[in-house]
């Protein structure tokens, strides 16, 4: 059979590639950091009043569907686009810290936006005062570095159930369902294990372990992603090619590609080979992007001898045949019963998750059995260790929590925040857990006196003491998001316990770790990171330039015109056809 997929021709006559330039408007020192500062502020304040067990929803509205109702900070702040192109600027910085620290911990997004937001206040207003910037942004760094020791050190692990609790009610806004829902999925799977979240039929949240896998790997191009809001490809009933061979050239999967198309109705497909090199995923993603191709390419985990045990796991997991290039297998003779299956995949820049029902439950046993004789056999620490692991993945399984709700809006709501409580018990079970509601960061605050005073620099101990003020605000917040004054929240507060807080539930000064209102410590580092990252970045700039906006949208319509007139034409000429 003749294929219609073709890949891209060096020698293939194409249309030159059309670019459009617009006219730039330039902004300095003061006035493009004040604008920069509206922007900040616009963002900061939209997410600052979901802060806390008494914070508010925000109302997204949608170019089509409900408006969405939600309390999560990070999903607010992505939906912030700002018609003033410096204010947006200002804007995407705090849209940057609350991407970073949800990539790194999961959940704290809101707390890294205020942190963020007063930063770069108070930074500025010594700045326009006359300070050097960049002594301020180099005390801040050697405070936050500092900071971090401190906190780290006081951190403590999870010890059980009741924590783990306690940590996924806090972080979902003090749902105690949602906690114990969490708790009862790591208990069924281990602390090691994977949550996945998806949609249920009904009205009830349910709890169900099936097959499936975490893999440390991700997807190689972000051009894969068909979830721009969370930045992943979501593929249901997805069909797996498991391969240590390299694509060098697409037409070695052309073959299996065609037939998926014929005879499984265009199903999705996850490739999982040893490397997918630049022409053959050049190819991959150009079909994709037009619609020829539901697929994604993604490197297989771990490194030779290894690669190939845990490749022969997945398969097994997910009902496949492993396409071993050592013992003469060619990708070009791959049929589609080759192929593992997958109920849901679910794939980020780093991790892919597997929910399978297609393997063999007595493969799985027999796999697992055989993984822990060669246990018994091995004297190395390494070998052990990795051993394990893969007999967790093999027999842990997946916990999947079907969300349940009224209305769509419900749901979408409740899932963010079952989300956001799966993120932070993860990382309280990695870096341990520290008091909530603030505490921890106003504690870190009383910090920086000693550690200013050890700063040579005058102005680098105004940086320190730039984030002593900072350090304070989640708290003072979430003092009167609770409907008191936060400024008396944060004064009562001063000199007591490293676990004495505020708990907005109960309107109560207590032992925050006592009474279960904990937060995990990656979370709180992150947070504090992220900000105190960006708001250096922020202090020392100096200029602003961005598009015109009334030119820019002309160049976005011409480019688009541009676009749509070269896919037209592109069946000619060396493009890539169409099934």
């Amino acid at each position: 059979m003749k294929s219609s997929l073709k890949p891209l021709s060096r020698g293939s006559s194409r249309r030159p590639l059309t670019t459009y330039a617009t006219a730039k408007q330039i902004t300095f020192d003061t006035e493009s950091r004040n604008k920069l500062q509206v922007g900040i502020n616009k963002v900061a304040d939209a997410v600052q009043v979901t802060l806390g067990p008494r914070g508010r929803n925000v109302v997204l509205d949608q170019s089509f569907g409900v408006p969405q109702v939600i309390n999560d900070g990070v999903s607010i702040a992505r939906a912030i686009d700002l018609e003033d192109p410096v204010e947006n600027a200002g804007a995407q910085l705090v849209k940057e810290v609350a991407g970073r620290t949800n990539d790194n911990a999961g959940d704290g997004t809101t707390t890294a936006s205020i942190l963020a937001r007063e930063l770069i206040k108070y930074g500025l207003q010594n700045v326009t005062a006359g300070a050097n910037p960049v002594n301020i942004k180099r005390g801040m760094d050697k405070c936050c570095a500092e900071l971090v020791n401190i906190l780290e050190s006081k951190a403590q692990p999870v010890t059980g159930r009741s924590d783990i609790k306690a940590v996924a009610s806090i972080s979902a806004g003090n749902d105690d369902y949602v906690g114990e829902m969490i708790a009862d999925a790591l208990d069924r799977v281990g602390a090691d294990g994977v949550l996945s979240i998806e949609s249920g039929q009904g009205l009830e949240t349910t709890v169900d372990v099936e097959e499936g896998m975490e893999i440390d790997r991700g997807y190689i191009s972000p051009q894969f992603v068909n979830n721009q809001e969370k930045l992943r490809v979501d593929y249901e009933e997805c069909k797996i090619l498991i391969t240590d061979h390299k694509i060098e050239n697409v037409a070695q999967v052309v073959p299996i590609l065609e037939k998926i198309n014929q005879e499984a109705r265009g199903a999705p497909l996850l490739i999982m080979a040893e490397d997918v090199t630049a022409e053959a995923l050049a190819t991959l993603v150009v079909n994709k992007l037009r619609g020829v191709l539901n697929v994604c390419a993604i490197r297989a985990p771990g490194f030779g001898e290894r690669r190939k045990a845990l490749l022969q796991d997945i398969a097994i997991v997910t009902g496949g045949e492993f396409i071993a290039k050592d013992i003469g297998m060619e990708l070009e003779a791959v049929e589609l019963e080759d192929l593992g299956t997958a109920r849901k995949a679910t794939i980020y820049n780093s991790t892919t998750t597997l929910i399978a029902d297609a393997g063999n439950k007595e493969d799985i046993k027999a796999r697992v059995a055989q993984i822990k004789k060669e246990l018994e056999n091995t004297d190395s620490v390494y070998d052990t260790e990795k051993l394990s692991e893969r007999i967790a993945k093999l027999s842990g399984g997946v916990a999947v929590i079907k969300v349940g709700a009224n209305t769509e809006a419900e749901l979408e709501d409740r899932k963010l925040r079952i989300e956001d409580a799966k993120n932070a018990t993860f990382a309280a079970v990695e870096e341990g857990i520290v008091p909530g509601g603030g505490t921890a960061l106003l504690r870190l605050s009383e910090e920086v006196p000693a550690i200013a005073a050890k700063l040579e620099d005058e102005e680098e101990r105004l940086g320190a003491l730039i984030l002593e003020k900072a350090l304070k605000a989640p708290c003072r917040i979430i003092g009167f998001n609770s409907g008191v004054d936060g400024d008396v929240v944060v004064e009562k507060l001063r000199g007591k316990e490293w676990s004495t807080g505020f708990n907005a539930m109960s309107g109560e000064y207590c032992n925050m770790m006592e009474a279960g209102v904990l937060d995990p410590a990656k979370v709180t580092r992150s947070g504090l990171q992220n900000s105190v990252g960006i708001a250096g970045i922020m202090l020392t700039t100096q200029a602003v330039m961005c598009e015109k906006p009334e030119l820019a949208a002309a160049a976005r319509a011409a480019a688009a015109a541009a676009a749509m007139a070269a896919q037209g034409g592109g069946g000619g000429g060396g493009g890539m056809g169409m099934f």
